[in-house]
């Protein structure tokens, strides 16, 4: 990992992804929900966001079956 952030020391393999990081320091959050006006720093962000309004559950766990709309939620069941 080549690319380190100067305020908290995080390491990333590729440019982009530091400038991406960055944004949690800089403030910046340029990607606004349409639903709630939200806003957030990362584009994903605001996708995984946008599973609140939408109800999409696209992380199933293959022993149940029960779904998450988020990945987080989904590992911390198989624990």
């Amino acid at each position: 990992r080549r690319f380190s952030c100067r305020q908290c020391g995080r390491r990333f393999r590729l440019k982009k992804f530091l400038v991406s990081h960055q944004k949690v320091h800089s403030g910046e959050k340029r990607f606004g929900c349409a639903n709630c006006g939200k806003r957030f720093a990362q584009k994903h962000h605001l996708l995984s966001h946008q599973r609140v309004h939408t109800g999409e559950k696209p992380f199933a766990c293959g022993h149940c079956g029960h779904c998450f709309s988020h990945k987080n939620n989904l590992l911390r069941h198989q624990q």
